[in-house]
């Protein structure tokens, strides 16, 4: 059976002049950091991580979530690093955001979280009123990208996009208007294609935030070795390049003063 850890999300503070306990705390609390967990351990491909499981507990009010041990340790490091630097600029976006919400919640509610895990030398990380756990926005700017990979889900009723399973990104889901999927012809499901989209990117590391990308152009992509098409390109090059060239002048003019 594969070893578990847990992850601890401690928070403390009042409901008027009531203690926070479990039972002063409302169930729309207790969605709204449920809902920043997946992104805070895995901000990448979310299809390919282990279980997590949920427990809500007293001391004040302690959110147990535990999952493998190897995660966990991981996880350790991070806010160890968080706690260090008290900057967020460095993370994935996915998890920057989700400690930006835990931020929010502290200034609007007069709440403290405090974040630690199970293995023995964890470092705590505090975010209350006080800290400013917030990506500064200078560090992003708009984009262009290519991304290149399988179709494997395209559509929706109100949000429609397309899931792209990439080698570099895993999956990224790209916010596609209706009227440009009605207009594609054929299935794209399970085929592969070019995507060219607008996002943002880190001016630093080059990350991109793939929370937000928006598309622009479907590319029929073929990556497939093309002998025919690169022979057609020798010839063209034959006839509007070499042709030209008269080959003892141009070795000369490549050897320069070489050739003294």
């Amino acid at each position: 059976m594969e070893k578990t850890g847990f992850i601890e999300i401690r928070i403390t503070g009042t409901k008027g002049n009531l203690d926070l306990t479990p039972e002063t705390y409302d169930v729309r609390e207790v969605m709204s950091v449920l809902e920043q967990v997946e992104g805070l351990l895995f901000p990448a491909d979310k299809k390919e991580r282990p279980i997590i499981s949920y427990q809500l507990q007293s001391g004040s009010v302690r959110h147990i979530f535990k999952t493998a041990v190897q995660y966990v340790i991981g996880f350790s490091a991070l806010i160890g690093q968080v706690s260090q630097r008290q900057t967020v600029d460095f993370l994935e976006s996915a998890t920057a955001k989700a400690f930006e919400a835990f931020q929010d919640m502290a200034v609007q509610r007069g709440y403290t979280f405090v974040i630690r895990t199970s293995e023995t030398d964890t470092s705590e990380l505090r975010i209350d009123a006080t800290t400013r756990f917030y990506r500064t926005e200078a560090v992003w700017a708009e984009a262009e990208f290519y991304l290149y990979g399988r179709v494997t889900n395209a559509g929706g009723k109100d949000r429609a996009n397309i899931h792209l399973q990439t080698d570099e990104y895993g999956v990224v889901i790209i916010k596609t208007p209706i009227t440009v999927l009605e207009k594609i012809e054929g299935n794209i499901l399970y085929k592969t294609f070019g995507v060219r989209v607008t996002g943002r990117q880190h001016t630093e590391t080059g990350e991109l935030d793939r929370s937000d990308l928006r598309f622009v152009e479907l590319i029929d992509y073929h990556p497939d070795y093309d002998e025919a098409y690169l022979e057609s390109l020798r010839s063209k090059a034959k006839k509007n390049w070499l042709g030209t060239v008269e080959p003892n002048n141009w070795l000369r003019e490549l050897r320069g003063i070489y050739d003294a």
